[in-house]
């Protein structure tokens, strides 16, 4: 991951290119399986290659992904993920009042990915191969710095443990992670 500040997406073009669900199944191919044509991505997704390479444009356009030169030839073009780093999503009070809509269906669109890949997968691969899958569910108490300061040193063992694909070991594997923070007086029943 690059050591660079967090890339806040604070421009609702950003947030719209990502707020797609063909878009970031897109994006998740490429970062899990490396680089696609738009023939391949849409054969993949069921989709008409003009659907995916008008999709693929715009991911580009906001830096999402980049075409790779030296394996594009005529029409077909080869696209990877582009190493975009720490990526953070704005404040709702960074966005006018109109672009606010698109940064909630950012979040649904989420959700609904991590409950289908991580969720529901999540038993078939412990079954699978324990070793691999990591789980934990705890309460804790903080501060709002506190849970700030706990955000930032997560983001930093991120870091310091992941690797590009053309970096890493060969035994190292793609992981899906996530660190939900969710205030628990806002859930039911008690946790």
């Amino acid at each position: 991951m690059k050591d660079e500040e967090p890339w806040v997406l604070d421009d609702p073009g950003k947030l719209k290119a990502l707020a797609h669900p063909m878009r970031r199944a897109m994006l998740r191919h490429l970062g899990l399986h490396g680089p696609a044509t738009s023939t391949t991505l849409g054969s993949l997704l069921d989709a008409k290659t003009g659907t995916t390479s008008y999709h693929l444009r715009q991911l580009e356009k906001y830096g999402f992904i980049e075409e790779i030169p030296e394996r594009s030839a005529g029409r077909e073009r080869w696209w990877r993920k582009a190493e975009t780093g720490d990526i953070r999503l704005p404040h709702p009070a960074q966005l006018a009042p109109e672009d606010r809509p698109v940064l909630a269906e950012f979040h649904r669109i989420g959700l609904e990915e991590d409950k289908g890949i991580l969720l529901e997968l999540l038993p078939a691969a412990y079954q699978a191969d324990p070793a691999w899958v990591k789980v934990s569910r705890g309460l804790g108490r903080m501060t709002l710095s506190e849970l700030e300061a706990f955000f930032e040193e997560y983001m930093l063992l991120l870091k310091k443990y992941s690797r590009r694909a053309a970096d890493a070991p060969q035994e190292a594997r793609p992981l899906h992670l996530r660190l939900l923070a969710v205030p628990a007086d806002l859930s039911t029943p008690e946790a």
